[in-house]
């Protein structure tokens, strides 16, 4: 039962096991932990490792355990009838003595121990306490493909997490993570149709993402129509339109009006007769 829910708690629900380029965050510790600001289970590496360090602020223990299984998903962990791949790992977790747990299944990005490490550090010698920081390296997960292999190196990394668990004495906060990820090409062996939504969705954004940066190669020829290839009648043009409409309006009035001027003939030629000599 124990395990059951900490495998629940490790690798999450199904509908978000689609991913490859992603990876597990589990943090668990044997102090009480600040709720974090999100419990989602598909997050960037930047909004986790924002809320891991504001759980970890508060120095909840003086030791702090930084596990890093390189190339490792969420469906190593948890397996399609709901069983846990690493018992171990999953027993500490489901422990009595773990009061506190902060767990995303699915870490788009990279997280790195040293970062979260010298943060650890910096933050508990601001508060006076002296942090016992270790950090764990275990051996690389093969692609995939080589299921074999994959398992077998699996099953020998949860061996020795569960010798360094057994001797964890006192107080102790303990992160496990990818560190580095590779992102190989991965299928999950059980994905509900919301999955495979998701799935697409993360696909789509990724097309758009990659033929921003690609030209194209080969010169297209567009066949279509005249007028649905270009917009001849825009705003700006029916616009203007209507300007030039209200100007010749205009133009065409004044020359109207200039035009019914009616002007004798003889109305500027010199008077020459004997009303022309008196003026003067």
């Amino acid at each position: 039962m124990k395990l059951s829910r900490a495998a629940t708690l490790v690798a999450c629900t199904a509908s978000v096991q689609a991913f490859s380029d992603s990876s597990p965050f589990i943090l668990f510790s044997t102090a009480r932990l600040a709720s974090p600001s999100s419990d989602a289970q598909l997050q960037t590496s930047t909004r986790v490792i924002a809320a891991a360090q504001e759980i970890l602020s508060s120095c909840p223990t003086q030791r702090y355990i930084f596990v890093s299984q390189p190339n490792i998903h969420a469906a190593d962990i948890r397996d399609k009838s709901a069983g846990c791949r690493m018992p171990n790992l999953c027993s500490a977790i489901a422990s009595k003595s773990v009061q506190g747990r902060y767990n995303v299944a699915e870490v788009i990005g990279q997280v790195s121990s040293k970062s979260l490490a010298e943060y650890v550090a910096e933050a508990c010698t601001k508060k006076g306490v002296i942090a016992l920081v270790n950090r764990v390296e275990l051996e690389h997960l093969p692609s995939p493909k080589e299921t074999v292999k994959r398992t077998e190196i699996l099953g020998d990394n949860d061996h020795e997490l569960g010798r360094l668990f057994d001797a964890l004495d006192g107080e102790y906060t303990v992160v496990m993570f990818s560190d580095p990820n590779e992102f190989k090409a991965y299928e999950p062996e059980f994905i509900e149709p919301a999955a495979r939504i998701v799935e697409a969705v993360h696909i789509d954004l990724k097309r758009e993402d990659g033929s921003a940066a690609a030209a194209p190669k080969k010169n297209v020829t567009d066949n279509r129509p005249l007028f649905e290839k270009y917009q001849f009648f825009t705003p700006g043009i029916f616009s203007g339109l209507i300007a030039l409409v209200i100007i010749l309006s205009i133009l065409g009035v004044g020359l109207k009006s200039l035009a019914s001027l009616e002007v004798s003939y003889g109305a500027f030629d010199k008077e020459n007769g004997p009303a022309a000599q008196k003026k003067q």
